[in-house]
């Protein structure tokens, strides 16, 4: 069987969790998949971010990189013809199945069965947080993707419980696959490594750590607030360490910080590579995970594997993916988050516990078998032709 993964709309290190899952998928699958022949559909700029290490997966690449000459001509002629290029070239192609992995069929309506893979629908629950030109796209196109998919992979059971809500699909078309944590987040023994990134970005102090884009479902504002609380009620006197991408909030978390008299203790350190985070979870006391809205939420698992203690929200698929693996409080609540944050930093007991609680409940994710059930539902999707 020929299969096809649409990674043509990848843009590294700017797509957060959605990006984490591609690679991990595509790197597991040519692991422990040496029967079928995939055909990885590119870009021109994205196409040496595609590792291959199975010679069975073979790469496509189209010159419709974001922004240049042939993509401001497909998107015109799409816009004023509602015509899209795209689908006749693609329809050229001798391929069994075409995954989607990002949300949307695009193009939508090719000629093979398709799978699509829906990470979150975060607009019915948080409108505000979006544009209405955004807002209008995300309503057509995603009810409509689900609609005309062959199959679609959920990322979690709360992911597939909101698609059957929201938009009627029935469930017998949906399959939960969960997501998981590279084989890089781990207790890390290595002393030196340790002490080059404490000294890199001077963490003597012990701190908490959040990885997340500044977006505004990731609530870093609250995280702040609670931080500011703790200091107030109960003398905190440890740091607050956050990395990723910056986005639509960076400007309003700059300016809490500074409006909390914090910013000594707030370290801002922007995108960082999978190796530091590994390390960073393994020097901080606690990851603290405030988000709103999760379909998944990749980094619980990574602070988990690492034995960092957890204390995150108690909303969405947060729930699913910790278990009993984490103290969780309400989002919305700087007051709950301030508590339970403080009852796992003061108490050494309780770290303990959650660390090994967090290494219980990180065996129930793994890429590999992420991967294998992916290779059975593009076997599944064929026989649906």
């Amino acid at each position: 069987m020929q299969i096809g993964m649409n990674a043509i709309d990848f843009l590294p290190a700017s797509m957060g969790g959605v990006e984490t899952y591609l690679k991990n998928l595509l790197i597991h699958l040519q692991r422990i998949d040496h029967e079928h022949k995939y055909l990885v559909l590119c870009n021109d700029k994205n196409l040496n971010h595609i590792v291959k290490i199975n010679n069975n997966f073979e790469t496509k690449a189209y010159p419709i990189t974001r922004p240049s000459p042939h993509w401001f001509i497909h998107r015109m002629i799409k816009k004023i013809f509602s015509y899209d290029v795209m689908k006749p070239i693609l329809n050229r192609l001798h391929i069994d199945v075409l995954h989607h992995p990002f949300t949307v069929l695009n193009p939508i309506d090719l000629k093979f069965p398709s799978v699509l893979t829906f990470h979150d629908l975060q607009q019915e629950f948080y409108p505000e947080f979006f544009s209405k030109k955004a807002l209008r796209w995300r309503k057509k196109t995603y009810k409509l993707s689900l609609e005309k998919a062959t199959i679609i992979i959920a990322i979690s059971k709360y992911v597939k419980d909101t698609i059957m809500k929201n938009y009627e699909i029935d469930e017998n078309k949906i399959e939960v696959i969960h997501n998981a944590c590279g084989s890089e987040f781990h207790v890390i023994e290595d002393v030196d490594k340790i002490n080059s990134i404490q000294k890199k970005y001077d963490l003597e102090k012990p701190f908490m750590f959040y990885p997340a884009a500044t977006w505004p479902h990731k609530n870093h504002l609250n995280l702040v607030k609670a931080m500011k609380l703790m200091t107030e009620r109960y003398k905190y006197d440890g740091g607050l360490v956050l990395s990723g991408l910056r986005m639509q909030h960076h400007e309003q978390l700059l300016r809490i910080v500074e409006l909390s008299r914090l910013g000594g203790r707030v370290k801002i350190l922007g995108y960082l590579p999978q190796e530091e985070l590994s390390i960073l979870y393994n020097l901080a006391r606690v990851m603290v995970f405030p988000s709103l809205y999760e379909g998944f939420g990749i980094p619980l698992v990574e602070a988990m594997a690492c034995g960092c203690p957890v204390v995150c929200s108690n909303v969405t698929s947060i729930p699913e993916v910790v278990g009993e693996g984490a103290v969780m409080f309400s989002p919305d609540s700087v007051e709950d988050m301030a508590e339970k944050i403080w009852e796992v930093w003061n108490d050494d007991g309780k770290r303990k516990s959650l660390r090994g609680m967090g290494f219980e409940r990180v065996k129930m994710f793994s890429w590999d078998e992420t991967a294998r059930k992916t290779k059975d539902i593009y076997l599944k999707a064929a026989q649906r032709d």
